[in-house]
């Protein structure tokens, strides 16, 4: 569903050329979920966005579902992206002026309009939501508001999802929850990509990768 081949990514800075990745090259399956783990500034999130379709390797190849996103035009990049990934983040990224379920519907993008509303329903629903659907973010626990991103992130029925430290603001509650849903995900045959630093997120993958300098070590 994802594969890296020989990927890398260097950006220039003000002392020279720095090499966020080097030679990475995994494949993550579908029925599968795969954590990255390394320390701050190790290369996971350049690695994440280069799997998310936004940020063009400097030499390798990224491939999505078959398709190579970055010989597309970004008009096509962007449908591919719309139609097959979700994103996670530990920011939540939500958008404060909305309710919960506005902000689930911002991803609607790729469903028919008359399917969104009930899908929208569907997984206020699914993530005990229901009490909270016309609350905006500032209303919301720490874990509603992760769990509003989650429903976001599967509104499309995305092959992938795209985690960056989903639990890093969550509580252990909080983070059991998230990660429980993150792997009922994948044993409905769903991939999920996680970068991360927290022990408890690796502990609910199938396989962990370790990065460290922009290079998988192990």
């Amino acid at each position: 569903m994802l594969e890296f081949k020989n990927v890398g990514r260097s950006f220039d800075g003000t002392q020279g050329t720095v090499e966020a990745l080097s030679n990475v090259s995994f494949s993550v399956e579908p029925g599968e979920l795969l954590a990255v783990r390394g320390p701050s500034g190790c290369g996971k999130t350049t690695l994440l966005l280069i799997a998310g379709g936004l940020l063009s390797p400097s030499s390798g190849q990224m491939i999505l579902d078959g398709r190579d996103p970055y010989e597309m035009s970004p008009e096509s990049r962007n449908r591919l992206r719309a139609e097959n990934i979700g994103f996670v983040f530990q920011q939540f990224h939500l958008i404060p002026y909305l309710t919960v379920r506005q902000n689930i519907q911002v991803a609607s993008v790729a469903v028919p309009a008359n399917e969104a509303a009930e899908r929208t329903q569907e997984l206020i629903s699914h993530f005990g939501l229901d009490d909270r659907a016309d609350h905006v973010p500032a209303k919301l626990s720490t874990g509603e508001r992760q769990r509003t991103a989650l429903a976001r992130a599967l509104l499309n029925r995305p092959k992938v999802i795209l985690a960056d430290e989903p639990t890093g603001n969550l509580d252990e509650g909080n983070a059991k929850t998230v990660l429980g849903y993150l792997s009922q995900y994948v044993t409905d045959g769903g991939c999920v990509l996680l970068v991360t630093h927290d022990v408890r997120a690796a502990e609910h993958a199938t396989r962990t990768l370790q990065m460290s300098k922009g290079r998988l070590i192990a």
